[in-house]
C-alpha cells in the first residue's frame, strides 16, 4: 500500500498511514481487551474472591467477584458515548490513544493494587477494583469502534473487510496469550506463590502490550474519511443525538446484527469452561467441595458437567481458538467476494443449526466436545471477522464512531452480559442437559438472522463520500 493519496482537487500526494502501521494499531488494542478480560475472568474465578472478598462464604465470594467483572458491561455503552463524541468531533487518533491509554493504566493498577487481606485496605482494595473495571469497561466502550474506523477507513478500495479482520483478530490472539500464561504460571508456581503474586504477573504483562501500542498509535495520522469531514466543516455538535435521530433504523439493526455473536462468543468461552471443567458426578463434587471447604455444596442441586480437568479443557479451548483465528482471516474475503450480508446470512443460520447439536455433540464425551469447540470456534471466526466492516459501514462518516460504537456495545448488553448467567440457569433447569443452552444460541440467530435479511448489502457504499 502505498504512503501517499491523490487529492481530487489538486493532484499532490497527502501522506497515508502505511499497512503494517494500520494493521498493528488496529490489531493491539483489541488484543489487549480481550487479553484484558480472560485474564480477568479467569482471576474472578481462582484468586479475587479469597483476595478481594476474605469474609464472605465462598459462593457470596464468588458472586463478588463476578459482580465487580459485570461492572465492565454497565460502563462499556457509557464508554462507546464519551469515546464516539470525541472521535467524531476531534478524530480517530487522539480518541484511540486515549481509550488505549485509560485501559492500560486501567489493567495496570490491577495488577499493584493491595488486597483486602492488608491491613487497611479491608474496604478499599474492592472499592478501587470496582473502580479501576469501570474505566476499563469505560475504555473498552470506545476501543474496537475506533480500531475497527482505523482499519477500514484506511483500507485500499475493495478491501475494507480484509482490513477489518485485523482487529477482530485481537480476540483469539488476546485469548490465547491470556490462557497460555495462566498455564504456564499454574505449572511453574505453587499454589501459594499465585496467590501471593503470580496472578499480578498477567496484568503487570499487559503494560508491554500498552506502551508497543501507543508508541504506533501515536505515529497515525487522522484517516482519509474524518479528514474529509473536517475539510468539509461537517462535523456534527452532538453525535450521539444525531445518530438517534436520523439513524435510528441502521442503530438498531446494528445491534442485533451483532446479537448471535455475542451470545456464540460467551457461550463458547464462559460456559463451556464451566460446563466443561463441572463435575460428572455427584460423588466428585462432593470431594471437590470437601477439598476445597465449600460448605454449601448441596446434592440436592447437583447437576451434572464432563468432568475434564481444568488444565485440559483450557488446552482444548486454545485449539478451538486457533481456528477462531483463523477464519477470522477467511471471513475477510468471503465478506468481500459474496458480501457481507449474504455471507452473514448463511453463517448466521449455521449458527442456529450448530445450537441444536449441542445435545449430540457433548454426549460424545471428550471427543465430541472438541469437535463442538472447533465447530462453534469456527462459526465465530466467520461471524465475528465482518463485524469491523459490517457495523461502520451503516453510518455515514461523520457519526460513525458513535453509530458503530453504540450498536457494538449496546449488543453486548442484550448479548454478552446475560449469556453466561442465562446459559448456567437453563444447564441448571434442564438437571445437566445442554439442550435449552443450545436453542437458546439457535434463537440468538435467529433475532440476527432477521436483522440482516431487513438490512442493505454495504459492500459498495461510498465509505468516505458520505457525511450528513
Amino acid at each position: 500500500m502505498s504512503s501517499t493519496r491523490d487529492t481530487t482537487e489538486t493532484g499532490t500526494k497527502q501522506p497515508l498511514n502505511t499497512r503494517g502501521r494500520v494493521i498493528f494499531a488496529s490489531l493491539i488494542g483489541t488484543t489487549i481487551e480481550f487479553y484484558d478480560f480472560y485474564v480477568y475472568a479467569t482471576a474472578s474465578v481462582l484468586v479475587f474472591p479469597a483476595l478481594f472478598f476474605p469474609d464472605a462464604t465462598p459462593a457470596n465470594a464468588l458472586l463478588g467477584a463476578f459482580a465487580v467483572f459485570g461492572v465492565a458491561f454497565v460502563a462499556r455503552p457509557l464508554g462507546s458515548i464519551v469515546f464516539g463524541h470525541f472521535g467524531d468531533k476531534i478524530g480517530r487518533k487522539g480518541t484511540l490513544v486515549a481509550s488505549l491509554l485509560t485501559m492500560g493504566l486501567a489493567t495496570f493498577l490491577i495488577g499493584v493494587l493491595p488486597t483486602a487481606l492488608v491491613p487497611g485496605w479491608h474496604f478499599w482494595a474492592p472499592a478501587l477494583l470496582v473502580l479501576f473495571r469501570f474505566a476499563q469497561g469505560l475504555a473498552l466502550g470506545g476501543e474496537w469502534s475506533g480500531a475497527a474506523l482505523l482499519a477500514t477507513e484506511n483500507a485500499p478500495a475493495g478491501k475494507r473487510a480484509i482490513y477489518g479482520t485485523f482487529p477482530q483478530l485481537g480476540a483469539p490472539i488476546g485469548f490465547i496469550l491470556a490462557n497460555v500464561l495462566f498455564v504456564v504460571l499454574n505449572e511453574t508456581l505453587t499454589n501459594e506463590q499465585f496467590m501471593s503474586w503470580g496472578w499480578r504477573v498477567p496484568f503487570l504483562l499487559s503494560a508491554i502490550l500498552v506502551i508497543v501500542g501507543l508508541y504506533v498509535r501515536l505515529k497515525l495520522i487522522e484517516s482519509p474519511s474524518f479528514q474529509k469531514v473536517l475539510d468539509n466543516k461537517k462535523t456534527v455538535k452532538l453525535p450521539l443525538a444525531t445518530t438517534f435521530s436520523q439513524h435510528r433504523k441502521p442503530l438498531i439493526l446494528g445491534t442485533l446484527i451483532m446479537f448471535a455473536t455475542y451470545v456464540l462468543f460467551y457461550l463458547m468461552t464462559a460456559f463451556t469452561l464451566t460446563f466443561g471443567t463441572h463435575p460428572a458426578t455427584v460423588e466428585e463434587a462432593a470431594a471437590a467441595a470437601e477439598k476445597s471447604g465449600d460448605s454449601d455444596f448441596s446434592r440436592e442441586a447437583f447437576v451434572p458437567g464432563l468432568g475434564i480437568e481444568r488444565g485440559d479443557f483450557l488446552l482444548m479451548l486454545i485449539v478451538g481458538v486457533v481456528f477462531f483465528g483463523i477464519f477470522t482471516l477467511v471471513s475477510g474475503p468471503m465478506a468481500e467476494k459474496y458480501g457481507r450480508r449474504k455471507m452473514l446470512l448463511g453463517v448466521t443460520a449455521a449458527i442456529a443449526v450448530f445450537g441444536l447439536t449441542w445435545v449430540p455433540l457433548f454426549g460424545a464425551g471428550i471427543v465430541g466436545a472438541m469437535a463442538l469447540l472447533i465447530i462453534g470456534f469456527i462459526l465465530m471466526g466467520l461471524t465475528f471477522g465482518p463485524m469491523a466492516a459490517i457495523l461502520p459501514e451503516l453510518f455515514p462518516s461523520n457519526v460513525r464512531y458513535t453509530g458503530s460504537a453504540v450498536a457494538y456495545n449496546m449488543s453486548s448488553v442484550i448479548g454478552a452480559a446475560p449469556a453466561s448467567f442465562v446459559a448456567i440457569a437453563l444447564w441448571q433447569l434442564a438437571d445437566g442437559s445442554t439442550f435449552l443452552v443450545g436453542l437458546y444460541l439457535s434463537l440468538a440467530a435467529l433475532v440476527t438472522f432477521a436483522a440482516l435479511w431487513m438490512s442493505r448489502e454495504t459492500r459498495d457504499s461510498d465509505y468516505e463520500g458520505t457525511m450528513e
